[in-house]
């Protein structure tokens, strides 16, 4: 077989028997080599970069790290076939044209359209790369709110906790997230976090700033019909007249 006819393969999923049943039913797949399994996202973080992957099967729901997470901080995206119990993010990821989407428990044949899929795509170099960046950065609407943010710092990731944030401020395609530790950069959206964190804590107050309600020191005004709010730790941040309706409603002063 032409080498470039033969396409790698990562299985990423916390469950044995899920990872047995994909070795299984990729066997006959004479044109798919399984160059290694993990158990975990970290691991799958590690072997993505040292196997260079053309698919992976990634579970979504996994301790540690999660598939969405593990997307977030990858730097080169291989096809991705979703592998999960949970069939809250079906409708998104079809939307994001990744390869496909597997529910568990799958059948053979279903296993096979989705790979055959997989196959087509690879040959044909119909990278969806920037589709599953799309897909890592925007969560189901109506899913649970954001308790965690990963963030990846060379070789090392991390978790800023949510409840740890002071405020967050937009810079271009990025977003600055200040935090009781420090700051960290994400490409994301402001509006992607004004959707996802827990709407009772924090306010848009601003097209680029969101802040932690709980780090409000005080409202002041700031000019004709404009005010600032004032952080308990000092910083000054603009408040738009939107963003003084909602913090008025949410906070008495």
């Amino acid at each position: 077989m032409n080498a470039k006819e033969q396409i790698t393969a990562l299985i990423i999923e916390d469950e044995e028997p899920a990872r047995s049943i994909i070795k299984h039913y990729l066997d006959k797949h004479k044109s798919v080599k399984l160059v290694g399994e993990c158990a975990d996202g970290y691991c799958g973080l590690t072997s993505i970069k040292e196997l260079n992957p053309d698919l992976i099967f990634l579970d979504i729901q996994m301790p540690k790290l999660t598939g969405f997470e593990l997307l977030e901080v990858l730097e080169e995206k291989p096809e991705i076939i979703f592998t999960t119990a949970f069939d809250e993010y079906a409708i998104k990821a079809f939307d994001m044209n990744a390869v496909d989407y597997l529910l568990k428990p799958f059948s053979e044949n279903r296993f096979d359209e989705a790979v055959e899929k997989a196959i087509i795509r690879i040959r044909k170099g119909e990278s969806t790369t920037s589709k599953i960046q799309k897909l890592a950065i925007e969560r189901v609407e109506g899913s649970t709110p954001l308790n965690r943010i990963v963030i990846r710092k060379g070789n090392a990731i991390s978790f800023i906790s949510v409840r740890n944030i002071r405020y967050m401020e937009a810079e271009d395609d990025y977003v600055m997230i200040y935090h009781t530790a420090g700051k960290a950069l994400k490409q994301q959206t402001m509006k992607y976090y004004e959707r996802n964190l827990p709407s009772d804590e924090f306010i848009r107050i601003h097209r680029s700033y969101l802040v932690s309600i709980e780090h409000v020191g005080r409202i002041e005004p700031y000019g004709k019909d404009t005010h600032i709010a004032i952080l308990k730790e000092g910083e000054r941040l603009p408040v738009s007249r939107s963003g003084y309706k909602k913090l008025k409603e949410k906070i008495n002063f």
